[in-house]
């Protein structure tokens, strides 16, 4: 029953990731690719200032994927700290002498509800993604 839980949020984790990406990131990695075109045709520029240029235009997608990773750091984090806490209470139900299979059954229970709060969490998580990435190189 866990495994299909954790596939549950692993997709819809992965769908937020693919929507970021398609309506964010992919814009953002337009202008790195355009304006680090225009810093290699700047004929004046020695090599060095168009490296300082590419660097430049590359910083904003370098912060976005920065911020998208630790996002989902957090994610997980808060979904880890959640299942630990389910695991801690089924073994504290284990040495108070449970049943093992009604232990099981609490412990599935706990798991169940740490994903279905979680996975409310990702809308609320894509939303502010996406309001901080469109907000990065302004």
């Amino acid at each position: 029953m866990a495994e299909v839980q954790q596939l549950g949020v692993q997709e819809a984790v992965d769908a937020t990731v693919k929507n970021v990406e398609r309506e964010n990131i992919r814009k953002m990695q337009g202008l790195v690719f355009r304006g680090s075109a225009g810093c290699c045709e700047a004929n004046q520029a020695s090599v060095q200032q168009a490296h300082q240029c590419i660097e430049r235009c590359h910083a904003p997608q370098a912060q976005a994927q920065a911020l998208v990773a630790s996002e989902l750091e957090r994610f997980q984090d808060r979904l880890a700290r959640c299942t630990m806490h389910c695991s801690d209470k089924a073994r504290d139900a284990m040495g108070a002498g449970n049943k093992e299979l009604q232990v099981e059954r609490q412990l599935d229970s706990c798991v169940a509800k740490c994903v279905d709060d979680h996975m409310h969490l990702i809308p609320t998580m894509t939303k502010k993604m996406k309001e901080s990435l469109s907000s990065i190189g302004k």
